[in-house]
């Protein structure tokens, strides 16, 4: 399984639900992972991203879709980063 990084930010509305309802935010872990993924780390962020998520996922066509799906709800915006293990890119430059 592949590892991601993914930066949310959240939208005018997204911030309302998040201050009305913040255990909305472990209800959208559940249905991330209905999706296929897991969520190995989450984090909340004080900055330009409102979340950064540690992502395990089996291709990026999976990941893909879990942003996309994500990003119409109309809630936030996602910036997703593929991250390879520092033991497989030291690997990798052996090659």
């Amino acid at each position: 399984m592949a590892i991601y990084l993914m930066l949310t930010t959240l939208t005018d509305d997204g911030r309302q639900t998040v201050r009305d309802h913040p255990e909305r935010i472990r209800e959208v872990n559940k249905e991330v992972e209905a999706m296929g993924v897991r969520i190995l780390a989450q984090y909340a962020l004080l900055g330009p991203y409102d979340f950064a998520n540690i992502i395990e996922a089996p291709d990026n066509t999976t990941i893909s879709r879990v942003a996309i799906a994500l990003g119409a709800r109309g809630t936030l915006q996602t910036m997703t980063m593929a991250a390879i293990p520092l033991d497989d890119f030291i690997a990798g430059l052996r090659m």
